[in-house]
């Protein structure tokens, strides 16, 4: 593939240049998710219906929707629901059934060209970012993870999620640990950074710009944030901090449609909640992002 054929990030923005993008990628998470809004575990295809159901009512709202290979992304891919650019989730995630994700890896079942030739228009990794022993290895792994999206074609979405290293619980500096994360992933220059939330998006605004703006300040790519870890209330003015700051977007799915799991008619309150949501954050993102070409 020439150079003149790489994708660019017009296929995940909107006309303002900014980004307002869907995540569906989990997988136990989501599991756990319906565990504890409905008392009993979900199974397979329970997930896959709820995440084609998102993508059938979202995806037309959505500047780019991510979602993983085994639970919904050829079916979304085939269907056409999604207007704006399909992100393929290539994370091996290193989870116990009840617990957080530990740890990641690139999932080599993922063909990556057949996922472009499909419809995909990027691919995400999330890496778990820890000072400890193996952060020099899983540097690596998101280098190679970005050198494999170069090379099929593909625009590399890289998430950091900063956690403290094991027994070092107590003196973990969350801000500064998402920054330093930061400085390291982005550094490898992925098409897109995925940060999270300084503080939580705990914080009165300005607080928030703040430490954002610092964030921006160790960030070579355009990047947006996600919104595990906030509470929904509180994201869209965490989204508009980070905007503010530099940020140019968010890829976001707790604060979408997290609420509506377990509903006995899906479709219709994501039409009626999560739309007129993912509505009112693209619009703080038209108005506060920086486009991404302004990186």
């Amino acid at each position: 593939m020439t150079t003149a054929d790489q994708p660019t990030l017009d296929l995940l923005a909107r006309p303002s240049g900014g980004f307002a993008m869907v995540a569906m990628d989990q997988r136990e998470s989501l599991r756990q998710m319906f565990t504890a809004a409905t008392g009993r575990r979900a199974g397979d295809d329970e997930l896959r219906e709820f995440k084609l159901t998102v993508a059938r009512e979202l995806g037309p709202y959505a500047s780019g929707f991510l979602i993983d290979q085994d639970y919904g992304f050829e079916q979304v891919a085939e269907a056409g629901t999604v207007s704006g650019g399909l992100i393929v989730a290539v994370d091996s995630l290193q989870q116990d059934p009840d617990g957080p994700v530990e740890d990641t890896g690139i999932d080599d079942r993922v063909d990556m060209e057949a996922a472009r030739k499909l419809g995909a228009v990027a691919a995400k990794l999330l890496l778990i970012w820890r000072d400890d022993d193996e952060r020099e290895r899983r540097l690596e792994t998101a280098a190679e993870f970005v050198r494999r999206c170069a090379a099929a074609g593909l625009l590399s979405v890289l998430e950091g999620v900063a956690k403290p290293a094991r027994g070092k619980e107590a003196e973990f500096d969350g801000p500064a640990a998402i920054r330093e994360a930061a400085r390291e992933l982005a550094g490898l220059r992925p098409d897109l950074y995925k940060a999270q939330v300084p503080l939580g998006g705990a914080a009165p605004e300005e607080r928030l710009v703040e430490e954002c703006a610092a964030l921006d300040a160790v960030i070579p790519v355009p990047w947006v944030v996600l919104s595990q870890g906030v509470e929904r209330d509180d994201f869209p003015a965490a989204v508009r901090a980070a905007c503010r700051a530099g940020a140019s977007g968010m890829l976001a799915g707790r604060a979408v449609w997290s609420d509506l799991v377990g509903s006995a008619d899906l479709a219709a309150d994501l039409r009626t909640t999560s739309v007129p949501r993912l509505q009112r954050l693209a619009a703080i993102v038209d108005e506060h992002a920086r486009p991404w070409t302004a990186r």
